[in-house]
């Protein structure tokens, strides 16, 4: 890495910071897409109450059966299971934004094959990035798999916690001494190679503002590190975690640079479809062999992929587009409207059977919930009953 004059760099910050200001004000204050309209408000609350319902439906009836009656005697079959149900709810997500918002998705770059064992790395301009990786997924048959590295905090959010946790995010506190066993625990559960398993990471570790844009070029000045614009300094830590643990059963590991037009939106824009006009997701495909093995060297090299995502988003802003655009096809209306009417019947039987006059379901319900909210909070799953008895059964034979 070049060495260079801590004055100069400083004063580089300082006469950035100004255009940075005028292209937050011009992305974030601009005209929306589309007119925030009485209509649009009420098909949004009707789509956020019917994905909230249709979510805490399959928790409560589901989740318990599949982790506590599967679990036990097979991890893989049980994630195999949570892994389509719950894929196919997830499906309804994409399907609001491209469908029914109308927004572009629009995927440049190397193309993914299906059914990959991936890590994902990806920079975090706004609040709903993550939620526009399900587009990609989906499209590869891998939606049930996906699994982010997220802040401890959303997994107190009512019903998603309780979804984050049966699909095995990792919780961070974004304090290594504390998140480095918890991660290296979870993370020693995804060496299966049988197991399909799409790992998101967010380097940067929170969303990208001004504000913290400034203080993370100051530090970069401080350190004679990189002064990024459209990007944080990425923390390495958490990478190298996931690397190393995961390294060798892993297919590839894909750069992700998400960008949107024209306005950065949040999640209720989604929501009621006013932005974003384009989604654009360049995508990066790099060998797990191509990656250096050292701490150091990882983190020297995650550094220059956070300044090739730099120039690439500045690229954007002048010329408008990735390069190598198009890459992927449109989804299928008619398999969403499957899914999505599938999942609508079974929550539509779960809630008859949630206040019919039945005894057991009325039990059931609570205990379900109770269940959910305990294993969501201690963050633990069922035992693996078979391999604790294999365990055993070998230690006796010992002599």
């Amino acid at each position: 890495m070049d060495a260079s004059d801590p004055k100069e760099d400083e004063s580089f910050v300082q006469e950035t910071n100004q255009r940075m200001l005028t292209e937050c004000i011009t992305a974030y204050g601009s005209k929306r897409h589309r007119q925030l309209t009485l209509m649009r408000v009420i098909r949004g609350i009707f789509c956020l109450v019917m994905l909230l319902s249709t979510a805490c439906m399959l928790l409560i009836y589901c989740a318990p059966v599949l982790s506590l009656l599967l679990r036990p005697f097979s991890v893989h079959y049980s994630r195999q299971a949570i892994a389509f149900l719950f894929g196919t709810w997830l499906s309804m997500w994409p399907f609001l934004f491209e469908k029914i918002n109308r927004t572009k998705v629009v995927f440049s770059g190397d193309r993914v094959p299906s059914k990959e064992r991936v890590l994902l790395f990806a920079n975090h301009r706004t609040e709903v990035d993550w939620m526009y990786l399900w587009n990609l997924a989906l499209r590869k048959g891998c939606l049930g798999s996906i699994k982010y590295v997220l802040k401890s905090s959303l997994m107190k959010l009512p019903v998603f916690g309780w979804g984050f946790h049966i699909l095995e995010f990792i919780s961070v506190e974004r304090k290594w001494e504390i998140d480095e066993p918890r991660m290296l625990k979870k993370l020693s559960t995804f060496k299966d190679a049988k197991d399909p398993l799409w790992l998101v990471v967010f380097p940067e570790g929170t969303d990208y503002t001004e504000q913290k844009c400034i203080r993370s070029q100051m530090y970069a000045a401080e350190n004679n590190l990189p002064i990024l614009r459209n990007v944080l300094l990425p923390k390495t830590k958490g990478f190298y975690a996931c690397l190393e643990t995961l390294r060798e059963s892993l297919d590839a590991v894909y750069d992700i640079t998400i960008t949107y037009k024209h306005r950065y939106p949040n999640f209720l824009d989604n929501a009621f479809g006013v932005d974003p006009a384009e989604v654009h997701i360049n995508i990066q495909r790099i060998l797990p062999r191509e990656i250096p093995k050292s701490e150091n060297d990882v983190s020297t090299w995650l550094m220059e992929r956070f300044r090739f995502k730099d120039q690439l988003l500045t690229d954007f802003a002048h010329i408008g587009c990735f390069p190598s655009g198009g890459i992927e096809g449109d989804l299928s209306t008619f398999s969403c409207l499957v899914k999505a009417i599938s999942i609508i019947c079974c929550t539509c039987i779960f809630i008859y059977l949630t206040f019919s006059l039945a005894f057991g379901f009325k039990v059931f319900v609570p205990l379900s919930m109770a269940y959910l909210s305990c294993v969501t909070y201690f963050d633990v799953q069922p035992t693996l009953v078979l391999g604790s008895f294999r365990s055993l059964m070998c230690t006796k034979k010992k002599p």
